[in-house]
């Protein structure tokens, strides 16, 4: 019994401790990719430590205890309830949110095609996903799926440059490219199956810096630290509506200091990085391989 209640514990101590310590550790943010892994690692890592505890408890008393009364019964049929609750709550959690988001980006895609298709506005000649919509405020967004749109307000072609057009081009393509929005759905979706009490703000709002920074480094890739950064300063105040992921964001200033770090690799970090995802992820495959071998 040694066995689950360890893996409990460690599903707690992953679900709620572990995140927000993360988050606090702004030096991650430095190789944001290996900084989404490490919490890819440790939101997959509780949740199969919690799913695993009751098929360790039936490896350990043996299928036989089940038949008559006793405390080993009783164990296993209370952590069979507590698991398939957990499960429950990740597959109901996936299939609202899921339903959700791709109702609303489906709306708002038919919304954003009958207004670029009004007199007066201007597409990029070539490219089916970019929307200019005819509205004098800097907006910048892009909505995912099948059939992704890139959408910019005429005041945005009109605040910037040409060459900072181009950056917020390249950002809002990055995040339809590396498919950010499964990322940040795979993390609401775990966030919001937890019970209250575990849930962690910050880390889901970690996560959604740490996708605004890929798709800044995207952008310096095509056009330069520089000019990224005027493009930031400039969309700062924008908004993206529900569904999609917009250039501008409440953490601009913490992306304009992080650009820096853009074109300086960190490999040690990012080993060290990668070391921590494996034991993350090693931890309760090695208690239920520990377990599996003493029996």
């Amino acid at each position: 019994m040694i066995f689950a209640a360890a893996l409990v514990a460690l599903a707690l101590v992953l679900a709620w401790p572990v995140p927000r310590l993360l988050a606090r550790m702004t030096t991650f943010r430095r190789v944001p990719r290996a900084a989404l892994v490490i919490w890819q690692s440790v939101t997959i890592a509780a949740v199969l430590s919690a799913l695993a505890a009751t098929p360790a408890v039936l490896l350990k008393i043996g299928p036989e205890a089940l038949e008559g009364p006793g405390t080993a019964r009783a164990l296993v049929t209370g952590g069979a309830i507590l698991s398939g609750l957990m499960l429950a709550r990740v597959l109901v959690s996936g299939h609202q949110i899921g339903t959700r988001l791709r109702a609303t980006r489906r709306r708002h895609r038919d919304l954003v095609d009958l207004l670029s298709n009004a007199p007066g506005v201007r597409d990029e000649p070539g490219d089916p996903q970019l929307c200019v919509l005819e509205h004098s405020t800097p907006t910048a967004y892009c909505v995912p799926g099948l059939r992704s749109r890139v959408v910019l307000s005429q005041g945005t072609i009109d605040a910037l440059s040409t060459e900072e057009v181009k950056a917020v081009l390249a950002h809002e393509r990055a995040h339809l490219r590396e498919r950010h929005d499964l990322i940040l759905e795979f993390f609401t979706v775990m966030y919001t199956a937890l019970p209250p009490i575990l849930r962690s703000p910050e880390a889901l709002s970690e996560v959604r810096l740490l996708a605004e920074v890929l798709a800044d480094r995207s952008a310096v890739k095509a056009v330069g630290p520089v000019v990224v950064a005027r493009a930031v300063v400039t969309m700062a105040g924008s908004a993206a509506p529900d569904g999609a992921m917009g250039a501008g964001c409440s953490t601009a200033r913490i992306r304009l200091n992080l650009l820096c770090e853009a074109t300086r690799p960190r490999i040690l970090l990012s080993v060290l990085m990668f070391g921590f995802t494996a034991l993350a992820l090693g931890a309760p495959i090695c208690l239920v391989v520990a377990e599996w071998t003493s029996r």
